[in-house]
């Protein structure tokens, strides 16, 4: 996980560095920055209605450039970066349509009247009847109010009549919801267009008289008083000092997004009555936007980034007063980068690569809405409102810095080109996988190909759903599930099935273990019978030891080609123990292909082959629990086979 996050870390200091290089290059191709100032004059009369467009400022009637200008100016100054922005925003909502239409009356209710922190424009097309607007001048407006949050609907009366009457939607018209309260999550008022005149910019303009009328408008120095040095129920308030006669779209849409954060107040200076008032509050200049904190007084757009635009002043203010759910919404999206990290971090096959980042993606995910759970219980208790306030507070003074700043330009600049911040990612991630693969270039990696890997992790899962005994002490004749094909359903069931250890290895302690010895054996039926069957006599020592080479001791098959298999072993302790009933006779290890040396440890398993005891703990450590030759679990006890010994009786 630290790594992981390293990474991520690592690649946030790539992106900022580009940026700047980004920067450096327009500025040494064109001369400019993006928080270079504007001159108005020099733009072409179609960029300033743009920009007037993009502020949400009507221009109707302004007929000369001079006039357009000046109200240019009078909303705010005009950054390189601004212009751009409106510009390339200009051609990305040109042909686009996200209106929505409306089956009935839930769907309106769900969508328009229940939605409290957002605003609506609704045409209702009467039973009947032709649209107020034509579906064009529709497009033409839905794009207009789109840029400022403002969503759009149709509403054909022909789908639900009833609700229509309801209503007294007899003919043909536009609705708009608006937030009717200051208090967040308040109660929608629906305003009825009663305008003559059909234009985009009539309706555009009346829309914005009724938001702007949410916001407090200032026309006096003593009012200004009261409200700058009182100390209210909101703690941060964003002013707007301009000589305008309503507040920008922008400034009034995000009186809507914010209510109950941050309160927003229009001051009127076209016909101020005391100079002196504002020279004392550090208005030295307007327009300016000014946030107000008990922290101090911060002018917004002298920092990169700040543009005089909806997208900009939503970022800034959101790093300044974040709510829960922006808090939440980042962490995710950090955690998330962070577990995609993982398909080039982890080496191998490319199915293990998914499969390990769909793990750690449902890992990492569960982890973080489960650690926010109590984040939210905590922040409900009325003891910690003043540690909230306090980490608002540091929260405001970081983000009120030039670096904070720059990174909340990269953002914006990231955000709107998505196909650079993917590309540098996937990349940033190659290089990830290219120097994880020089770091385990010693490393030989078990599965060779898709397939392999996947039989692999199927035996994995397997073994996963099938816990083994915790003890060996004493073997089951028959498996459970043999008797009861339910059992294995209640198992997966049952709550501990991913709470206890996966395979747990102490049985291999309990697994029969002795040393490999050949003696003669004296008896005629035993000679008789090693002679027909070729093989060795074994003995039985339950001490463990090292294992055992070929060059260490003779191999069995050039001192014992004529021994059988007896029960002579002689143990360090004195005492002779016979070759274990249930263990089929070998001299070879199929782990490492050898033959077995005398006074070599061997160890055997439930189905009864026998290996190397070095060899088949170290195969069953590397998590094989099965045999290497039937597969058989090596936890599970296999029902007894009948002996030699019993076969010799039952022909005799």
């Amino acid at each position: 996980m630290w790594l992981k996050l390293f990474f991520l870390l690592l690649y946030f200091l790539v992106l900022f560095v580009l940026a700047r290089f980004f920067e450096a290059i327009v500025w040494y191709e064109t001369g400019i920055f993006a928080t270079q100032l504007v001159d108005p004059v020099a733009l072409s009369f179609k960029k300033l209605k743009t920009i007037l467009e993009c502020r949400g400022l009507g221009y109707s009637g302004l007929a000369e450039k001079k006039d357009v200008r000046e109200l240019v100016e009078k909303s705010g100054d005009l950054m390189q970066g601004e212009l751009y922005s409106a510009l390339k925003n200009e051609k990305e909502l040109q042909g686009t349509d996200s209106s929505t239409t409306f089956s009935g009356e839930m769907h309106f209710y769900e969508l328009v009247e229940d939605t409290k922190d957002g605003i609506w424009l609704v045409q209702v097309i009467a039973q009947g009847r032709d649209p107020l607007l034509s579906k064009a001048n529709w497009g033409k407006m839905n794009q207009k109010v789109s840029q400022f949050g403002i969503r759009t609907g149709t509403f054909n009366c022909s789908s639900d009549s009833r609700y229509c009457r309801k209503r007294g939607w007899m003919k043909s018209t536009l609705i708009m919801s608006v937030p009717q309260t200051s208090a967040s999550k308040g109660k929608v008022m629906l305003k009825e267009y009663n305008g003559r005149r059909i234009e985009t910019e009539h309706i555009f303009k009346w829309m914005t008289a009724h938001v702007a009328s949410r916001i407090k408008t200032i026309h006096s120095s003593q009012q200004l008083a009261d409200d700058w040095y009182q100390q209210g129920e909101h703690a941060v308030k964003m002013f707007l000092f301009a000589e305008l006669d309503q507040p920008p779209a922008f400034f009034s849409a995000l009186s809507i997004k914010f209510t109950g954060r941050i309160e927003f107040i229009f001051v009127d200076v076209r016909n101020w009555d005391n100079a002196s008032c504002l020279e004392e509050m550090g208005i030295k200049q307007t327009p300016s936007y000014i946030l107000k904190t008990p922290e101090g007084i911060y002018r917004y757009g002298n920092s990169t980034g700040e543009f005089m635009s909806l997208h900009a002043m939503d970022t800034f203010l959101r790093s300044v007063q974040p709510e829960v759910n922006d808090l939440f919404v980042l962490s995710l999206v950090m955690v998330n980068l962070m577990a995609w990290m993982d398909l080039f971090i982890t080496q191998g096959v490319t199915i293990k690569r998914f499969v390990v980042l769909i793990s750690t993606l449902g890992t990492y995910n569960s982890l973080l809405i489960i650690s926010w759970l109590p984040i939210l219980g905590f922040l409900q208790l009325p003891h910690l409102e003043n540690f909230y306030e306090y980490s608002l507070k540091v929260l405001r003074y970081a983000d009120t810095t030039t670096i904070a700043s720059w990174v909340r330009a990269d953002w914006t600049f990231y955000s709107s080109h998505p196909a650079l911040f993917l590309s540098t990612y996937l990349a940033h991630g190659l290089l990830i996988d290219y120097f994880e693969k020089k770091r385990r270039c010693g490393e030989q990696d078990q599965n060779a190909n898709n397939l392999e890997w996947l039989t692999s992790l199927w035996d994995w899962y397997t073994s996963y759903l099938v816990h083994p005994i915790a003890s060996f002490q004493t073997f089951p004749n028959e498996s459970d599930w043999d008797d009861d094909p339910n059992f294995l359903l209640e198992r997966l069931a049952f709550p501990d099935l991913w709470l206890r250890p996966l395979i747990p290895i102490d049985y291999i302690k309990n697994l029969p273990t002795w040393r490999f010895q050949c003696s003669q054996v004296s008896t005629t039926d035993g000679h008789a019978d090693s002679e027909s069957n070729g093989v060795h006599m074994c003995g039985l020592n339950r001490d463990p030891g090292e294992h055992c080479s070929d060059a260490d001791s003779p191999h069995i098959g050039d001192r014992c080609s004529d021994e059988s298999w007896s029960g002579g072993g002689e143990a360090q302790d004195g005492e002779s123990s016979p070759w274990p009933d249930d263990m089929l006779h070998c001299t070879e290890c199929v782990v490492c292909l050898e033959n077995f040396g005398v006074d070599c440890l061997v160890m055997g398993l439930p189905c009864g082959h026998v290996f190397h005891q070095q060899c088949i703990v170290v195969w069953l450590a590397g998590g094989r629990h099965c045999c290497p030759v039937c597969r058989w679990p090596s936890y599970k006890k296999k029902p007894l086979r009948p002996t030699h010994g019993a076969d010799l009786q039952e022909q005799e």
